[in-house]
């Protein structure tokens, strides 16, 4: 396998993370060291089904390690959804002499190259590129650290205000189905509760805490509520819900949204990013297709992408701890 490999694409897919473009960069050169081509493919499926491929070289990716988003871009595919729209993909990556690809994105990315890979035996590997750090194999995607120091800034901003007014403020954080941003952005940023769907806290044990906060002296609380908590209200819902239980609380509602995913990447998501792009490579020329790199205690790993998209990681329940004990 490693002798037919001449040329490599790679793209972008799914929601964009910060360092993504250093992932892109690392494998553009690597395949420069190597005396492989590199083509870029751009919009993702979208792009791959359409041909909008760009060849690539050490030059092409000047000055992007330090820019957040994706050169590549990336965009929904319901074509690539289908096996006609598959075969279409695999026919444009054919036409171009492409030999291997490399997806940068998160479990519905990966899903997409599997497939590729199951039906025209195409070699692919993996890089995690996510917010969330939600994909199995890995202990941090690229862009997580990005994001999470990211809510950090802007929570301690919001403190300020909150402090000055004696306010309760409400920050929504992303994490519709895990809570890592949430949990270790509130650690960080010392928040007086932390909302996850790992845990459903109850609005009973909300309260109870709030009031304490209160009675401890505390002029101002910040709550970090993830988008998917299941306390079965949305966070304006919570406000209300605590204005009605605790008027002596003046509440406030920040949805900081996308700012999370922009800006530039962290230097740990850029090194990270950097790494996995030259693990990714080098395992295409090893044989190796169909895994993901991950990092596990500093180490670079190897994980199957169907056993990567199979579920999310777990909560860190020794953070969960900590942060029972800092918001005492």
């Amino acid at each position: 396998m490693a002798s037919e490999i001449k040329k490599i694409g790679v793209f972008t897919s799914g929601g964009d993370s910060p360092g993504m473009n250093a992932a892109i960069r690392s494998v553009v050169r690597t395949c420069a060291y190597l005396k492989l081509e590199c083509v870029g493919i751009y919009r993702g499926y979208q792009g791959m089904i359409e041909g909008d491929f760009k060849l690539m070289d050490a030059r092409s990716v000047n000055n992007i390690i330090n820019k957040g988003g994706t050169i590549l871009k990336s965009a929904r595919c319901d074509d690539f959804r289908t096996p006609a729209g598959r075969q279409k993909a695999f026919d444009q990556l054919t036409a171009e002499g492409i030999d291997a690809i490399v997806v940068i994105g998160g479990n519905g990315s990966f899903a997409g190259a599997l497939a590729l890979n199951e039906e025209f035996n195409f070699p692919v590997i993996g890089i995690p590129g996510t917010i969330d750090n939600d994909i199995l194999g890995s202990s941090y995607t690229i862009g997580f650290d990005t994001a999470i120091n990211t809510v950090v800034g802007a929570i301690d901003k919001i403190r300020d205000t909150a402090s000055s007014h004696n306010r309760l403020f409400f920050v929504e954080v992303m994490g519709r189905d895990v809570g890592h941003i949430a949990l270790n952005a509130g650690v960080g940023a010392g928040a007086e509760e932390i909302l996850i769907p790992e845990q459903n806290l109850g609005l009973e044990r909300l309260l109870e805490s709030l009031k304490r906060s209160k009675k401890s002296g505390k002029s101002s609380s910040i709550v970090i509520v993830a988008e998917g908590d299941k306390t079965g209200k949305n966070v304006f819902e919570l406000k209300e819900y605590v204005e009605e239980h605790l008027p002596i609380y003046d509440v406030r509602v920040s949805v900081l949204g996308h700012m999370q995913r922009g800006g530039n990447p962290t230097c740990f998501d850029r090194v990270l990013a950097s790494r996995m792009g030259v693990k990714a490579v080098e395992s295409l020329l090893e044989g190796k297709s169909n895994y993901m790199v991950g990092v596990r205690d500093t180490k670079l790993i190897l994980t199957p992408i169907s056993e990567a998209i199979k579920a999310h990681t777990d909560i860190d329940e020794e953070l969960i701890r900590v942060s029972d004990i800092m918001t005492t």
